[in-house]
């Protein structure tokens, strides 16, 4: 005695839209990727090919490559820093503080001295050199 089998059709996944739904995903990301702004610390670079003045008097932070601070041609003590920036800035009507930092330092070294700007609510840029400039 044969026993018939059935031969049942197995459940598909059409898979034809799917590349279409994943770019208009990519798509959507990217554009909501754009418009987030996260919290990170806001610099205001000028440009290096034109120069911009600064109608007030800026404030001339330099930190060498040896993590030497100066600040208006003053070397500071890492320790004090907070403290002399702040008398510094109180002695100004509109605090700028050009902050000029040696290129061989890293990344979070100019980001530390960039979040002392921030816990002092005050403006910073970043001094660059000209292009051509030695």
């Amino acid at each position: 005695m044969k026993i018939k089998r059935r031969h049942r059709e197995g459940a598909e996944v059409s898979t034809d839209s799917l590349s279409d739904i994943m770019f208009f995903l990519l798509i959507f990301f990217l554009i909501l990727s754009t418009l987030v702004n996260p919290s990170v610390i806001k610099i205001n670079l000028p440009s290096s090919k034109a120069n911009q003045q600064i109608d007030t008097k800026p404030i001339a932070l330099v930190v060498t490559k040896d993590m030497q601070y100066y600040l208006n041609n003053k070397q500071v003590d890492a320790m004090n820093l907070e403290s002399e920036l702040v008398m510094a800035i109180s002695q100004v009507k509109e605090p700028t503080i050009i902050l000029k930092v040696d290129n061989s330092l890293t990344v979070q070294d100019l980001v530390n001295v960039m979040q002392l700007g921030a816990k002092l609510k005050v403006k910073m840029v970043l001094g660059t050199k000209p292009p051509n400039a030695r």
